[in-house]
């Protein structure tokens, strides 16, 4: 199930006006290069800034995510038509042979499920060629970045074309081992009214991800910095062998 955030179609709508700077996308677009990707996978593609980005690079890209509202604003977008979109999950994929799959921000950390995240490595194994990777980020643990989860630190407020100003806050709810749970509320200037998203992600110890891998059958190539956010996140590199 996707969060409100990606699966209301006015948040959805809202997603990139909110979040305009994607330069974090930008080290995922040069290891498409550096690995001579030409097939790309993009999982949990959301509103599809990764995909068209690809797209407009000359790969091959298909995007999927379980949240159709997402997927529907992906569509609207100029080029949409250069990207094969799917709304579902990794789990259960049409026949592919891509040379690249990535999971950017979140991805990997919203599958929260033990059993979901196996089933999501193997499903994307699946669609991997021989040799292919996949590539996906996760946060250190240790850095614990919750605790700036704040409605302090996190308040905003955008004006929004076609809808005025909106004031966005996050706030943690409940922190459970592994687990972190947190409610983003949306607020609109223009009638008053609030919307809430609850979302969890799933901190995983880097040694805990490797294991992951290796028994879903890859071999992990390299452990990467994030070059945004050094010392903050982890960014593997797994091979289909």
């Amino acid at each position: 199930m996707a969060d409100d955030c990606f699966a209301h179609p006015l948040l959805a709508a809202l997603y990139d006006p909110l979040d305009p700077d994607r330069s974090d996308l930008d080290p995922y677009l040069r290891m498409a290069e550096e690995f001579g990707a030409r097939h790309v996978l993009d999982i949990g593609c959301g509103t599809g800034v990764f995909a068209l980005l690809l797209a407009d690079s000359g790969k091959e890209v298909v995007g999927v995510d379980p949240a159709q509202a997402s997927i529907d604003v992906a569509r609207a977008k100029p080029g949409s038509e250069r990207v094969r979109w799917i709304c579902g999950d990794a789990t259960a994929l049409p026949p592919l042979r891509v040379d690249l799959a990535t999971m950017t921000a979140n991805v990997a950390q919203a599958i929260v499920d033990p059993g979901d995240w196996q089933a999501t490595l193997r499903g994307v194994h699946a669609a991997l060629r021989p040799g292919g990777r996949l590539v996906f980020e996760t946060r250190v643990p240790a850095r614990r970045a919750w605790e700036k989860w704040t409605r302090e630190q996190s308040h905003s407020v955008t004006e929004v074309d076609g809808v005025g100003a909106v004031e966005t806050w996050v706030q943690v709810t409940e922190v459970t081992g592994p687990l972190v749970s947190f409610r983003w509320t949306y607020r609109f200037a223009a009638d008053g009214r609030s919307l809430t998203s609850d979302s969890t992600l799933r901190f995983r110890e880097r040694e805990e991800i490797e294991a992951d891998l290796r028994a879903a059958d890859y071999v992990v190539e390299d452990i990467r910095d994030a070059p945004d956010r050094p010392g903050r996140e982890y960014v593997f590199i797994a091979r289909r062998p």
